[in-house]
């Protein structure tokens, strides 16, 4: 995001209401979608353990599924990743029902995938109220409460996959075997694009035409690794985009005879998967807070301290952006993951990165990266606890201690101390017990929210303990 990104996509949080008040309505979303020849609409609701899971209607429903949802059990709230089912408070038994509500002016038709679209969806209860435990409502409020503050923010993620085929056990072997790469490097390599130029065609023309965006694509530093980055927009659209766009990606791959992962870790001891968000802040004037001021790196007041929330939080936060047992098998030093909690210039180990951009656009190009991302965050939930985090560094007024431009992992300790530099978690129990004493994020998510997501990741703690690293990769590799 050191480059200009633009806002955009399909349309801004200003136009999000509740179903069937939202400005174009339904009725013309199901014209403009009849005209692409959609005949079916995929409503995907993104899980607690930051799986997609899918409820699909004809497009002769669509009206009627944006004023009175689609019907999905209330405990795809406490699923974990391997479909096993956890109790929660408020999720105690096999009872209860919550609406999708798909959002007629998000929903996209994919080019690769012909005639079907995809709608993000609210998540309602019967009564048409907003279900305490919905991701994206919870993204929202934290929108909203920002915007009570004058302000807004710009968010933008890089998706990281990796491309390849699915080994067919061999006879009379349940497991399945290792997938066989797409491309083995260089990393950032024409090779990789010479040898899969269709696809990459087809996926940005896609991506281009669906209102989504690309911002950069191009193959990534591991084995059968690409990346594709979206231009900034709103946070609830941004997170939308991630959603469009991995489906987008399934589809442009089926269509290649290839298979799509976004998992944290495909390969053990290979480099994993992030998802990398980046943000800048605005205040109602259109100026960027992070650039202009005269604190650290000329960020204004107001922006050092939202950084230095974020920063404070990231120990917390790393449970909903690592949220899976492979997350940690990639959040380590030397990898670009963010091991460490500190920020500094253009530093790539560094937990939060700032982006100057160049001389010239600063204005608009200025932002923060938060590196320890990766595919198993629901986007929703991560985008939310960002700003959640953002919100109390301006509550109290924080400030950011000295930037760190080096390897924060050889640092001397008095350095080390000076600069506020801490390992973030090794490990998922680790990171739910930071989550645990996180007042901020327990009370912006709210405790039905919050109960669900701590009992998910309790569970798949205890589920995949003990395993080796292979049979974790191999539990979690095709699920995301």
């Amino acid at each position: 995001m050191a480059e200009r990104r633009r806002t955009g996509g399909p349309r801004s949080a200003a136009a999000r209401g509740r179903a069937g008040e939202r400005p174009g309505g339904a009725r013309a979303a199901s014209r403009g979608l009849a005209a692409r020849g959609v005949v079916a609409i995929a409503c995907c609701f993104v899980d607690n353990a930051g799986v997609t899971r899918t409820m699909s209607v004809p497009l002769r429903r669509f009206e009627e599924a944006t004023r009175f949802g689609v019907g999905m059990s209330s405990l795809f709230s406490v699923f974990l990743v391997n479909d096993a089912i956890v109790p929660a408070p408020g999720f105690e038994g096999p009872s209860g029902d919550f609406r999708l509500m798909p959002d007629p002016g998000a929903t996209v038709a994919l080019d690769p995938m012909p005639g079907w679209a995809v709608a993000p969806v609210d998540v309602r209860d019967q009564d048409g109220e907003p279900f305490p435990a919905c991701p994206r409502t919870y993204l929202k409020r934290q929108v909203e409460a920002l915007r009570g503050r004058g302000l807004s923010v710009r968010a933008a993620s890089e998706v990281e996959f990796f491309l390849g085929r699915r080994a067919e056990p061999p006879p009379g072997v349940g497991e399945e075997g290792d997938p066989v790469p797409s491309h083995l490097g260089p990393g950032y390599g024409p090779q990789a694009l010479a040898r899969h130029a269709g696809f990459a065609t087809d996926l940005v023309r896609a991506l281009e035409a669906q209102g989504v965006g690309i911002h950069k694509f191009h193959p990534e530093y591991s084995i059968g690794q690409f990346e594709v980055s979206f231009p900034a927009r709103d946070p609830v659209a941004a997170a939308d985009a991630v959603v469009v766009a991995r489906q987008t990606i399934r589809a442009a791959a089926v269509r290649h005879g290839l298979d799509v992962s976004f998992a944290p870790v495909v390969f053990p001891g290979a480099v994993g998967n992030g998802a990398h968000l980046h943000l800048s802040l605005w205040d109602r004037r259109g100026r960027n807070l992070l650039t202009g001021g005269d604190g650290p790196e000329g960020m204004t007041r107001t922006g050092e301290a939202f950084v230095a929330g974020i920063l404070a939080g990231l120990p917390a936060l790393v449970a909903v952006s690592c949220p899976s047992v492979p997350s940690y098998l990639r959040l380590r030093p030397h990898l670009w993951s963010g091991a460490h909690a500190c920020w500094g210039r253009e530093n790539r180990e560094a937990a939060l990165r700032f982006v100057a951009g160049m001389a010239g656009e600063r204005r608009v190009a200025a932002n923060v990266e938060v590196k320890p991302v990766d595919g198993a965050g629901n986007p929703y939930l991560v985008l939310g606890s960002v700003l959640a985090l953002g919100l109390d560094g301006l509550d109290r007024g924080l400030r950011l201690p000295e930037p760190v431009t080096e390897d924060p992992a050889g640092l001397p300790a008095g350095r080390r101390k000076r600069a506020g530099v801490r390992r973030l978690p090794a490990s998922l129990g680790e990171a739910v017990a930071e989550l645990e004493r996180s007042a901020v994020l327990r009370t912006a998510m709210g405790e039905l929210l919050y109960g669900a997501f701590l009992a998910t990741r309790k569970g798949e703690a205890e589920v995949f303990a003990g395993m080796d690293d292979e049979a974790v990769v191999r539990a979690h590799r095709w699920r995301y």
